[in-house]
């Protein structure tokens, strides 16, 4: 009884030893607001060099994190933003199915009802391609605004 006691404390310890988290702080230096993102989290980064890498992040050391295998140090961040993926999915689902029914209804009215209602199908376009481009409603905090990103350790 003794060593299934000593066993379940020392694997209590050694859980409490190692789960701690990595995540990325995000820190206002002009209003001290702090936001933390946790590791495995989708981001959007925009780089200094412009690229732009959407995807999940994992941090690899103090100053360098993986955004699905691409490496990017945290002072070549120019931009960072949430990205999530049920918001991804809802709005990009909404805007192109919406767009598709506006442009269905609109020819089939066109055809059977009056021809001016052709000119629903510009609109029922730009649903189809700002859906496409897939709209990000986060905040996007950048460098040039006063944020500074730096990595932490969260405990559990």
């Amino acid at each position: 009884m003794k060593k299934i006691y000593f066993l379940v404390i020392g694997l209590f310890f050694l859980n409490v030893a190692i789960a701690q988290k990595q995540a990325i702080k995000i820190t206002n230096l002009k209003t001290a607001k702090e936001k933390i993102i946790q590791e495995n989290k989708r981001i959007k980064v925009k780089t200094l060099h412009g690229s732009e890498i959407k995807g999940r992040f994992m941090i690899e050391d103090d100053t360098i994190i993986s955004i699905d295998g691409v490496r990017v140090d945290l002072i070549d961040i120019e931009e960072l933003k949430r990205n999530p993926l049920l918001t991804s999915i809802l709005t990009s689902g909404f805007l192109i199915y919406g767009g598709i029914l506006v442009a269905g209804s609109a020819t089939i009215a066109g055809i059977f009802v009056d021809s001016t209602a052709f000119l629903l199908t510009l609109p029922a376009a730009g649903m189809i391609y700002a859906g496409i481009k897939s709209p990000n409603f986060n905040k996007n905090h950048k460098k040039d605004k006063g944020w500074r990103f730096e990595i932490v350790i969260k405990p559990d």
